[in-house]
């Protein structure tokens, strides 16, 4: 019998398994109608005619002023496939209300603990983030390798469009799509369903977290930085049943988006030398030392918890 008793019910009387399928398809709907809407909500935001946003949509890199556009439907998405829906759903469906999500203290110590644990993984995972950039595929396989290049590099483009900071105003609405709505909108629903579903369906934490964790990653559609976005979604994972609170993973997800984001724009702003979108790794005896650190902070935030449950 698990040692932690965090594991919530929603499916009262029916399959977990088939509500974990039709909370995330639903979801992703969600997200794709959420962001279509977001681009018509968008046109007071476009200094041209809504035909000329739509056909600079075509190639969004090519006009700076779709950057706020860009964010508008990003964080549309993100709020009605990731955060309305699973609310109605759990309580149109379920009749729960999301309280049973964030209920069992927590208290100041965790927060600092998830803060501690989140920035030292980070360097950690460069080793992972560099040799996932570079991986090649078998010869069978280089089909796949060119379209999930192609993919990648059209993901990155946009990627760097959007955190292109020209203006504070770029900053602030970055911010608050990707270091605010993306961690509240993406742990409720991989972490708070899906993962509380498949713990239920499969009896086994570890299988609900590392397929919590595989589903997180797939979403992003960036199969070259798959790895380190999945040990990052199942650190969330445990952090998340070990301290029975969505405010746990919620809080590292903020940490690992906001401390990215803030440090680009200093990096923009000339303030700090460090360029963090440098896929370069830290030395491995680097790696290796924070590495320690981090187990060692994960076995005192699994104890503090721990304690409390006995």
């Amino acid at each position: 019998m698990s040692k932690f008793d965090n594991n919530i019910h929603l499916s009262e009387g029916r399959s977990s398994a088939a509500s974990v399928i039709f909370i995330f398809g639903l979801s992703l709907l969600g997200a794709l109608i959420g962001s279509q809407i977001g681009i018509f909500l968008a046109i007071p935001f476009y200094p041209g005619s809504m035909m000329e946003m739509l056909q600079a949509l075509a190639n969004p890199t090519g006009d700076s002023s779709l950057r706020i556009p860009l964010y508008i439907s990003q964080g549309f998405g993100t709020l009605l496939g990731m955060i309305v829906i699973p609310f109605l759903y759990l309580r149109v469906r379920e009749n729960k209300d999301l309280s049973i999500f964030f209920s069992k203290p927590i208290g100041w110590l965790p927060i600092a603990l998830t803060f501690g644990v989140v920035m030292t993984f980070m360097i950690v995972n460069s080793i992972f983030i560099e040799w996932n950039a570079n991986i090649h595929f078998p010869e069978f396989m280089k089909g796949f390798e060119q379209w999930a290049r192609a993919k990648e590099d059209t993901l990155a483009e946009i990627t760097l469009f959007i955190t292109k900071f020209e203006r504070p105003l770029d900053f602030a609405m970055a911010f608050f799509v990707i270091a605010i709505l993306a961690p509240l909108g993406e742990e409720l629903l991989f972490r708070g369903f899906i993962q509380n579903e498949l713990h239920t369906a499969t009896k086994n934490i570890h299988i609900a977290i590392w397929v919590s964790a595989i589903l997180f990653s797939t979403i992003h559609m960036q199969f070259f930085g798959f790895i380190p976005r999945l040990l990052l979604g199942a650190l969330f994972g445990y952090l998340y049943y070990w301290a029975g609170n969505l405010w746990i993973p919620i809080t590292a997800h903020f940490v690992n988006n906001g401390f990215t984001v803030v440090v680009l724009y200093l990096h923009q702003q000339g303030i700090v030398s460090f360029d963090i979108e440098n896929t370069e790794s830290v030395p491995l005896s680097t790696a290796l030392i924070f590495a320690i650190i981090t187990v060692g902070l994960l076995y005192y935030f699994r104890s503090y918890f721990f304690r409390r449950t006995v």
